[in-house]
């Protein structure tokens, strides 16, 4: 009887531990990329997306289904941002996110164009790590942050070349400092930094708005710096909580 015993147990928990993992192998993780960006002194900052592809944790490559095409970046600034690329995915951690440009790349200065070479990103893409651990069942979702400011650098002979400058921002977890200055049309860099010592910066786009993306939840120092004469100003104390926006309202000089 014992030993009858003892088989009936080790039938359940086989069958048990398979149901299990076969709970586990069904799940379903959609995700989504969104490309935002930070103002900056051009007319137009314009990137040729191709692809985006993602590696997981367990070395998966998935290459996400992209909306290709061209992308200026100045449109997407200031909390403004756009889906570039979706997926359904079966790995619950998400390690690299790879954008892939053409060459089709282009700044504006003052209504003129100018190309903007990309060899690296053209031959392997953009990576960034992201260490992503992702929810079943639920849309989760990343936002890429291109610095555009300080992405494009003139070089020696009058042209251009494209050294992106980019960051992930997971929005469920993070906050934003936002706000305006008057008057409109002054040249200002906007900054905070955390309690640690971390500085975050932006730039204050022609409207007279700015906003931080991607700040821990915590307390800042906040300092939005004009140019000349106009003087600093800054504000202590400001708290960010995580999926919001905290508004400083309008800063004048």
């Amino acid at each position: 009887m014992k030993k009858i015993i003892l088989l009936f147990t080790l039938v359940v928990t086989s069958v048990f531990f398979n149901s299990c993992n076969s709970d586990s192998s069904s799940k379903s993780y959609p995700y989504n990329v969104r490309m935002t960006d930070a103002p900056a002194p051009y007319d137009e900052v314009n990137i040729d997306l191709q692809a985006v592809e993602i590696s997981g944790n367990n070395g998966e490559t998935v290459l996400l289904s992209t909306t290709a095409g061209i992308y200026n970046l100045l449109d997407l600034s200031n909390g403004l941002s756009t889906l570039i690329a979706t997926s359904v995915l079966n790995d619950s951690k998400v390690g690299q996110i790879r954008l892939i440009l053409g060459s089709d790349n282009t700044v504006v200065i003052d209504g003129v164009s100018y190309p903007l070479s990309t060899p690296s990103a053209e031959q392997s893409g953009l990576k960034l790590l992201v260490n992503q651990t992702l929810e079943a069942d639920i849309q989760n979702e990343i936002l890429i942050d291109f610095d555009a400011n300080a992405s494009i650098i003139q070089t020696g002979n009058g042209s251009y070349k494209l050294k992106p400058v980019l960051r992930t921002i997971v929005t469920a977890i993070t906050g934003n400092i936002k706000g305006n200055i008057t008057p409109i049309g002054e040249l200002a860099i906007v900054s905070a930094t955390s309690s640690t010592g971390i500085v975050y910066s932006s730039n204050v786009n022609a409207q007279g708005q700015f906003q931080i993306s991607g700040l821990s939840p915590g307390t800042y120092s906040f300092t939005i710096t004009p140019s000349l004469p106009f003087l600093p100003v800054t504000q202590l104390n400001v708290v960010v909580t995580a999926g919001s926006s905290t508004n400083v309202g309008t800063i004048a000089f």
